[in-house]
């Protein structure tokens, strides 16, 4: 896929340039640039091999692959600009101009659909990497778990392996996994990677090894190309708050604390109020058909105003387009039987109380436009934790109080990862993971997602 966009990038960028011309020379050099345009195409194929972006661990999920393919090409095209201006090159600007946009939207593209055609794989059970666990019995629960959460990430859970453990645990009912060995041998251990034929090992939270056996294992398994996993019992931190330091031949993980303060406030802020204005003009025209489709329908006021919890507890009223009938809330007690969501939260797949616009509205969820007012007042961000109720902020556990630290969004990884489809427990941990991980960067993607998501309007009702 690479070869094949770099070449089609490369060609397309000749042929607008120069068209048919086949002898076209640099300025001043005898080079035809028929040959710079290979030697371009060949560079480029090794640059992103350099750049380790295909490499089976970051295939398939995550940024990281895209991020290097991005990298790769920026860091060719920004050499080829130091040496035409060293050597006083003369490269054609039209020409550079076209294949370096061309081929990297080409790429990432090419990327993204050899991900979705793998992401298919994985999920049936095939194209991932078998993992035997080796720890404590309830982290390589965890792991287990987790990993069967993510098959996407490329990961197979085969079997596990617990030095020191009892032997006589139950594998199968707590572990999930068969549970090959209890000795804390290395010898032990490789028999049983052999037995499950694992392609990698993975070492988490518990393991009752010396350090010196876990060295011996290491250089065991190198001798066998079998890869080492180490899986700390850290849960839901993201990679850029990872930092690793080697001190005294120990790798020491350090984890930073995002603290949404000082300049990261106010750039948010920033954000939030230009991104806010923007969207609340491109989507006036939306919002005044929405608001007279909605008066016509029902008696009653356009906008729904509720109480809800914003940053450290503060209440604020979010508005809304009314989805329901006017006498929605008096009416909840009569439903609450039919609750079809989880913890706090109320949810009906089938309301009776919605409106035959409201359930357009919700679901490309244009009922939550005005909401941009929110915004760009203050009391909520474009993307953040799901604005609470009172009342549910009453049933929160002291845990789940962490999602109150930040203002809470318009959108969310709640948004985009299956909005009312999703459990209570689900719901909490992507809100936790968001305070936990806030970045700039992160809230672009997210924003960029969450297109996709109101398209697709899964989980919208």
């Amino acid at each position: 896929m690479d070869a094949f966009v770099v070449i089609w990038a490369v060609i397309g960028a000749f042929m607008i340039r120069f068209g048919m011309e086949s002898d076209v020379l640099l300025t001043d050099q005898d080079l035809p640039y028929a040959i710079l345009s290979v030697a371009l195409g060949l560079a480029w194929w090794v640059m992103l091999g350099a750049w380790s972006s295909r490499e089976p661990r970051i295939l398939g999920a995550g940024a990281d692959e895209y991020k290097r393919v991005a990298a790769a090409s920026l860091w060719l095209f920004g050499l080829i600009a130091t040496v035409s201006y060293v050597f006083r090159v003369d490269t054609a600007r039209g020409y550079v101009g076209v294949a370096l946009p061309v081929g990297l939207a080409g790429l990432l593209l090419g990327r993204w659909l050899l991900r979705q055609h793998l992401n298919v794989d994985r999920n049936s059970g095939r194209s991932a990497s078998r993992l035997m666990l080796v720890g404590g019995p309830s982290a390589i629960a965890h792991l287990s778990s987790s990993l069967q959460r993510a098959k996407h990430a490329g990961y197979l859970p085969v079997a596990a392996y617990s030095p020191g453990a009892h032997e006589s645990i139950d594998a199968e009912g707590e572990l999930g996994l068969p549970l090959l060995g209890c000795k804390p041998e290395t010898a032990a251990i490789m028999a049983a990677i052999d037995l499950c034929q694992a392609d990698a090992v993975a070492i988490s939270a518990g393991v009752q090894l010396h350090p010196q056996t876990l060295r011996h294992l290491g250089w065991e398994l190198a001798a066998k190309n079998i890869g080492l996993i180490m899986a700390p019992a850290l849960t839901d931190i993201a990679g850029p708050r990872i930092h690793t330091q080697q001190v005294a031949g120990l790798p020491l993980i350090h984890v930073t604390t995002p603290a949404l303060e000082g300049g990261q406030a106010v750039a948010k802020r920033l954000f939030d109020v230009l991104a806010s204005s923007l969207l609340i003009i491109a989507s006036f025209p939306v919002m005044a058909v929405v608001a007279i489709l909605v008066k016509v329908e029902s008696q009653g006021p356009v906008l729904f105003r509720q109480e809800r919890v914003g940053i450290k507890g503060e209440h604020f009223r979010m508005l809304k387009f009314r989805s329901m009938v006017v006498d929605a809330e008096q009416r909840l007690s009569d439903l609450t039987r039919l609750n079809e969501g989880s913890g706090p939260l109320f949810k009906m797949k089938y309301d009776p109380r919605v409106t035959r616009t409201g359930r357009l509205i919700r679901k490309f969820s244009l009922d939550e436009l005005p909401q941009l007012f929110n915004v760009f007042r203050g009391s909520m961000s474009l993307v953040g934790p799901r604005p609470p109720l009172p009342s549910e902020v009453a049933a929160y556990e002291h845990d789940v109080r962490r999602r109150l630290l930040v203002k809470p969004g318009l959108t969310g990884l709640w948004q985009v990862s299956g909005r009312s489809n999703l459990s209570w427990q689900d719901s909490v941990r992507l809100d936790l993971y968001y305070v936990e991980n806030w970045s700039l960067a992160g809230d672009l993607i997210i924003l960029l997602r969450t297109f996709r998501a109101v398209f697709r309007s899964s989980g919208a009702y």
